[in-house]
């Protein structure tokens, strides 16, 4: 991208010429002149100045006036309860966490945001509790099926579709959404013992996989296939009762346990682990390979157990974590890790 490439000279991160970045784009040969209107517009541009913000400018809501009146609740407690340095975090996860399922579901992130704040303290300028706050939320704004389904049927995305697609408000459109959910996503949001059921007996999983472990293609843009998809939302009220949601609390509380744990005698190591959260994402295979490496970061802490310096390395476990699908890089911060604690 040209843009990104006259960013990059505007930055000074290399020790370069503007007139050197444009001899490179130059030399290509190709689309000369519009790859360098594109790369001097990017170099001249100014930044604005960032207005302040407060935690209120960062949420926007709408509703029946009940509900209004029960968010205005929610927000009045994180504005009496939360500490400032963790109460725009606080809010935006708020907001995620209502948005994703319902009033009860804020009620009770703000009770695990709560519970670490009691634990936390302004000579640490509350970062384990902006930390929870962030990654709780996450964790309890799993992606699954009815999510998938409920973000694809919004107002909001038609209308993002026709601005991303440079399309007038009145044009048809035809929106086809591909969906491949494995059997294992599918027996996941079914009741949790029925759905548990289906995963360990072999004949019957085999035969739901039979039946729904294949790519579809559903026009939003019908009724048909928008009502399929909208159909999902009115399981939405029961996810507490699913499979998924006890699997995904389960990991929670793992999560937490593990924190308290390390924040007897490592606060730092105590907010590392939080982050660790970040590698849990997406549904189906990415879903799969995140928890994996999450649970292969937390079998490597007790060999980092007393270590001053326990908190860089898990900081670089994580990291090498994200760095590739297959865990390789993973792998080998582990063995360097085995490599000292076995002296």
């Amino acid at each position: 991208s040209s843009s990104l490439f006259g960013a990059l000279a505007k930055s000074g991160a290399l020790p370069f010429e503007p007139a050197l970045f444009e001899e490179v784009i130059e030399a290509s040969g190709r689309g000369v002149a519009q790859s360098l209107s594109a790369f001097r517009t990017a170099l001249a541009f100014k930044d604005a100045p960032m207005a302040e913000t407060t935690p209120s400018d960062l949420v926007a809501v709408q509703g029946s006036d009940r509900m209004l009146k029960d968010w205005n609740l929610l927000l009045q407690k994180v504005r009496d309860d939360i500490a400032p340095a963790a109460r725009a975090m606080t809010e935006a996860g708020l907001c995620k966490v209502v948005d994703y399922q319902d009033f009860d579901y804020g009620r009770e992130y703000l009770e695990h945001v709560l519970y670490w704040q009691q634990q936390d303290g302004a000579e640490n300028g509350f970062e384990l509790t902006t930390t929870a706050a962030k990654y709780i939320a996450n964790a309890m704004c799993y992606d699954d099926v009815l999510r998938v389904a409920a973000l694809k049927t919004r107002a909001s995305r038609y209308h993002r579709v026709l601005e991303e697609q440079g399309v007038d408000n009145g044009t048809i459109v035809q929106v086809t959404e591909y969906f491949h959910p494995r059997a294992e996503e599918i027996s996941s949001i079914m009741p949790a013992r029925f759905g548990a059921w289906l995963q360990r007996t072999p004949r019957a999983f085999r035969l739901l996989e039979r039946w729904f472990n294949k790519g579809r293609r559903i026009r939003t843009d019908r009724l048909g296939g928008f009502l399929a998809l909208r159909a999902l939302g009115l399981i939405r009220p029961y996810r507490r009762k699913l499979l998924r949601h006890q699997q995904e609390k389960a990991h929670l509380d793992r999560l937490q346990q593990q924190v308290r744990i390390a924040l007897q005698q490592d606060y730092r190591l105590a907010v590392e682990i939080l982050r660790c959260q970040r590698l849990i994402k997406g549904y189906s295979d990415t879903h799969e390979r995140g928890h994996s490496k999450f649970s292969r970061i937390l079998e490597a802490l007790p060999m980092l157990e007393g270590r001053d310096d326990a908190a860089e390395w898990l900081e670089r476990l994580r990291m090498a974590a994200l760095q590739d699908e297959s865990g390789s890089n993973l792998d080998g911060a582990i063995k360097t890790i085995a490599s000292f604690a076995s002296r």
